[in-house]
């Protein structure tokens, strides 16, 4: 065995489920801050039936499922289409260099999300709870 050969850590699938509820509750943040005005930010709470209200209920509820790891896999690609939206709507425009257009979140949660629409929430997550409850397939 090679120092170079994958080995399945124990601990892999459980910073997973870390990595993925860090970011859940930082992505909340960017929803509550749009529809209720918390964190306070000029402009906020947005309009529900707006493009901002809309990407408010995303963030928030999409945010909360991702926190828990409920319905994962769905959720995060939702999400990341959500981040890749904003990105090319709102950030582009501006720069091609995400550094100076200030879009770099957007990116890095578009791939992020996107990694989890693969790779699924980890172990601790209601995903998993469910799994190994009932044999039927979940979300």
């Amino acid at each position: 065995m090679s120092i170079l050969d994958p080995v399945p850590s124990p601990w892999a699938t459980r910073v997973l489920s870390i990595f993925r509820i860090v970011a859940g509750l930082c992505f909340i943040t960017f929803g509550t801050m749009k529809l209720f005005g918390y964190p306070p930010h000029e402009g906020m709470p947005a309009p529900l039936l707006t493009q901002a209200g809309i990407a408010g209920v995303l963030e928030t509820f999409g945010g909360l499922a991702i926190v828990l790891g409920f319905c994962t896999k769905p959720a995060a690609f939702v999400l990341s289409g959500e981040m890749a939206v904003a990105y090319f709507q709102f950030h582009f425009p501006s720069s091609i260099f995400p550094s100076v257009n200030m879009g770099t979140p957007a990116i890095l949660y578009c791939f992020l999300y996107l990694y989890l629409s693969f790779a699924g929430p980890g172990r601790w997550s209601l995903d998993a709870v469910l799994a190994r409850s009932r044999p039927g397939p979940g979300c």
